[in-house]
């Protein structure tokens, strides 16, 4: 309740005020997103100024403290309204309808340079800067625009070609003053000024008052009792803000010291990395190193644990960025490239160099501009939730207000018929008012949620968003990832099924006589693995698919150059005592597997024959688009779907030979688009996740609990029931429902819906057509593009898949995020497990998320488990009447 004064949310929170101004008055920045706000010009007016002055005086101060409460009613009450061009100050309403008032500033002698002109970096002397963001003047567009790193609008061969050299010292002083030290600095308050800010909290105000009125009404003994707990709360609520904030700044504010290549000298030059802005070229050192901004890396590669930002413990290899053939003309984007980017806060584990004496990176962005930083805003500015919890206290309070107005009314005609004093009324008045709020309520809440934040951590829970403790008590519904949650994230190799001239043929599960098939070629090559000392590492699947081929990997760099090839790195098949030869393969190029796209690619170059190669894994049905109809084989659905139904993790796998004209250089420019078609398919990887220990008992005490439970997976729909089945998110008990889309024709006829009843418990057919909405009881199964077309274009049904809906496969991050937030609109309290970066959206969209992390904390989402087991999550969180 003590929080409620800081909030205001109303019915329209999402719908920005839109009244007619005249022009040139307001503008609107960063429309349809969340950072999307409001900025109205004001300008100081000293006689408004002096009227707020002597209101204070008037009121004996009480005008100060609603200042402090409402800086936005002061900035009305001292301000005029302008012109933006005139304004020394503007008033920002985001979409939240929250007010802030932020003054402009002028940097004094600063005039824009050519080079700063060219680079179409929008700086100007006349800027604010609002939540750690710069928004820069531009006299020209006549409005204000966010100052963005290197990032914007370039593509990949231009950031090669244009800061592949680095930039000067001059430059860089420039550069450091716009985009100020490279330090996400979050600050922390002293505790005196954090029990100055407390005691100005408008509840301890009233308390303050209260307590001050009951020792002259002689209540000594209570007001001596609420003064104690009130001092009690104060100092739990200050000691753990204090704390939060040191372990915030501790996990976010680091710096180092690193080498850096300038133009004004050849040799390398040792600087802070705060001191580092965008352009310049960093060295990594190849034992490794904690980055401190995103960089584009342009030569080189690195293996990087990117645990404290996604809260994923496995090593992934970075490569160059893309610098020749149609790829280098795609626009850079981060969450595109990630592949090539080192992003800020996460840690190089080894570095290698392919070209040249230093593994290079070029700095993107710095501070608060990197992702790192972002997400650091999220926590310190959190969105505002318009919970039904706000609105019932607002509920209570005003009860309980016209209960007092009742009981003030009545005393107040009692006691003037009795003939009792004027100070004797007034003191019963203000005796009901301060009786009214129940004063021990907020206390209880505040001392609950400190002590159920140091119970989380000696539990091995960590939390960076304190005031979502309250909500967890009304948690209805958990959402969980799959992979890597549910169940473990390492898989068992469970075979390869290869094809063979459009057939399949029986199942592997040793390689010894399959060493030189093109099957096994594509599981020996299809990866980004690397080695750390003796250890290969990456992702789990790839390392389990590798090491099932007893295939070899050579990094060594001597090697892996070759006249006028270089390879990233060179794989061999392993020794035989037959005498079949050793195949040697060196990785020229990869695509890397994304969550959109579902696949990757790899070009490889056949070291004996001179060819050169395209291998593919991804998802089955994907793989399928890119390869030829007659190597396809005639029963694929049924032999697919005969491992999923069993709970198997399927990969498809495909390859194809290039022209064998094309030469080293023609096949370096083409793009992924050109040698993704007519591939031959190869077979099918069988992989086993099992459930983690503890899986099924912590969804058995949600169950119990009365709290639903739903999947979301990225995984195949027919594995992950398989899998929902196993843990018992679908009970044997349960009917399950298929949706499956037909979309509609380009006239712009609506899609259609499938709705096939896929497993059945009273024993009726399955695979039977079934009416949508029919069965009120049964679950409901489909995938994140079956998701998106309902929300679009049946909207009448879409509530009834966010009631029913319990499988959710082959969903994107961005589909996760999607399907949470839509459940926090139908109502829902809604929880999210993961454990990496795909599960990121959704993690911070909930009301409450967690990530079984390796990591202390992981500004991934609001809680973090060190302690990686299911079950422990539930027992410390959800079985408990504060936590969960």
């Amino acid at each position: 309740l003590a929080s409620l004064a800081h909030l205001d949310l109303s019915s329209h929170q999402y719908n920005v005020l839109s009244l007619e101004y005249p022009s040139g008055y307001t503008l609107t920045l960063n429309g349809d997103t969340d950072d999307e706000m409001i900025c109205y010009g004001y300008k100081q007016d000293f006689r408004k100024i002096c009227l707020y002055n002597v209101l204070c005086v008037v009121t004996c101060g009480f005008m100060v403290l609603v200042g402090y409460w409402r800086p936005d009613w002061r900035h009305l009450l001292t301000h005029t309204f302008c012109p933006l061009t005139i304004a020394d100050s503007i008033l920002i309403k985001d979409r939240y309808n929250i007010r802030e008032p932020i003054e402009i500033e002028i940097m004094e002698d600063y005039t824009q340079c050519d080079e700063e002109a060219e680079l179409q970096l929008e700086i100007s002397r006349k800027f604010f800067e609002y939540r750690c963001i710069r928004y820069n003047w531009s006299s020209e567009k006549q409005t204000f625009i966010p100052l963005k790193g290197l990032n914007s609008n370039r593509t990949c061969r231009e950031i090669y070609l244009r800061f592949s050299n680095g930039i000067s010292n001059q430059v860089a002083y420039r550069r450091l003053l716009i985009y100020k030290p490279n330090l996400i600095d979050v600050k922390v308050k002293s505790y005196l000024r954090l029990l100055l800010e407390e005691v100005l909290n408008p509840f301890y105000v009233f308390q303050i008052f209260s307590i001050f009125f009951w020792m002259i009404d002689q209540y000594y003994y209570y007001a001596v009792c609420i003064l104690i707990m009130s001092l009690v709360s104060m100092l739990t609520t200050l000691i753990q803000t204090h704390l939060n904030r040191r372990r915030l700044r501790k996990m976010v504010a680091t710096s180092c010291n690193l080498q850096v290549l300038r133009t004004d000298s050849d040799d390398p030059q040792n600087i802070s990395s705060t001191d580092l802005v965008p352009g310049d070229l960093i060295i990594i050192p190849t034992e490794g190193t904690t980055m401190q901004c995103d960089a584009v890396i342009i030569s080189g590669n690195c293996v990087v644990n990117e645990s404290s930002l996604t809260g994923e413990s496995n090593r992934l290899l970075k490569s160059p960025i893309i610098n020749t053939g149609a790829e280098a003309d795609a626009i850079y984007n981060p969450s595109i490239h990630k592949q090539h980017t080192l992003f800020a806060g996460t840690h190089v584990v080894q570095a290698r160099s392919l070209n040249g004496p230093y593994v290079l990176a070029v700095v993107m962005r710095t501070g608060f501009y990197t992702l790192k930083g972002n997400l650091v805003r999220d926590i310190l500015y959190p969105k505002p939730m318009d919970l039904k919890l706000y609105r019932d206290a607002y509920s209570f309070l005003g009860c309980m207000a016209i209960l007092a107005i009742s009981g003030m009314v009545y005393s107040v005609a009692v006691l003037i018929r009795n003939q009792v004093s004027a100070i004797r009324v007034l003191a019963r008045v203000v005796d009901v008012i301060t009786i009214a709020v129940p004063p021990a309520l907020p206390i209880a809440l505040s001392i609950g949620a400190g002590y159920a934040s140091y119970r989380l951590k000696k539990s091995g829970i960590y939390c960076i968003y304190p005031s979502r403790i309250n909500l967890c008590g009304k948690i209805d519904l958990v959402c969980f990832d799959k992979t890597g949650t549910l169940t473990e994230d390492c898989p068992e190799f469970g075979g390869m099924r290869p094809a063979v001239n459009g057939r399949f043929i029986d199942i592997w599960t040793e390689f010894d006589d399959h060493v030189h098939e093109k099957a096994t070629l594509a599981m020996a090559t299809c990866h980004s693995l690397a080695y750390i000392g003796q250890e290969i590492c990456g992702d789990p699947t790839d390392v389990v698919m590798f090491n099932a081929t007893r295939w070899l990997l050579d990094e060594n760099q001597d090697k892996c150059h070759q006249g006028e090839m270089t390879y990233q790195a060179i794989v061999r098949s392993p020794n035989s005592s037959n005498d079949k030869a050793i195949f040697k393969y060196g990785i020229i190029k990869r695509f890397e597997f994304s969550s959109e796209l579902k696949r990757m690619s790899v070009l490889i170059h056949n070291i004996q024959t001179n060819e050169f190669e395209l291998v593919m894994k991804g998802a089955p049905e994907m793989i399928l688009r890119f390869c030829d109809p007659h190597s396809i084989p005639d029963n694929f659905s049924t032999i697919l779907k005969s491992y999923t139904s069993q709970g198997g993790r399927t990969l498809g796998l495909a390859h194809t030979r290039i022209d064998a004209d094309l030469t080293w250089e023609n096949v370096q420019q083409l793009s992924r688009h050109q040698l993704e078609h007519n591939l031959t398919f190869v077979g099918l990887l069988i992989q086993q996740n099992n459930l983690r220990s503890g899986t099924l008992a912590a969804i058995r005490h949600l169950t119990e609990a009365n709290i639903r439970t739903i999947m979301i997976t990225g995984d195949n729909l027919e594995t992950a029931i398989k899998i929902a089945e196993e843990c018992e998110i679908i009970h044997t008990n349960d009917n399950v429902d298929y949706i499956k889309i037909e979309e509609g024709n380009e006239d712009g006829e609506r899609a259609n819906i499938s709705y096939k009843r896929i497993k059945s418990f009273a024993n009726v057919q399955i695979d039977t057509d079934v009416e949508f909405g029919d069965d009120q009881t049964s679950r409901i199964a489909c995938t994140g593009d079956t998701f998106d077309i309902i929300r679009e274009q049946l909207p009448h049904q879409f509530n009834k898949l966010l009631a029913q809906g319990t499988v959710f496969a082959r969903t994107s991050p961005k589909q996760k995020a999607d399907l949470v937030e839509a459940l926090k609109e139908y109502g829902y309290f809604v929880g999210m497990c993961g454990d990496g970066a795909n599960d990121c959206g959704a993690l911070k969209a909930a009301h409450a998320g967690i990530s079984l992390s390796e990591t202390e904390a992981s500004v991934a989402s609001p809680f973090t488990s060190k302690v990686d087991e299911l079950l422990s999550f539930i027992n410390n969180d959800l079985k408990t009447n504060y936590c969960f």
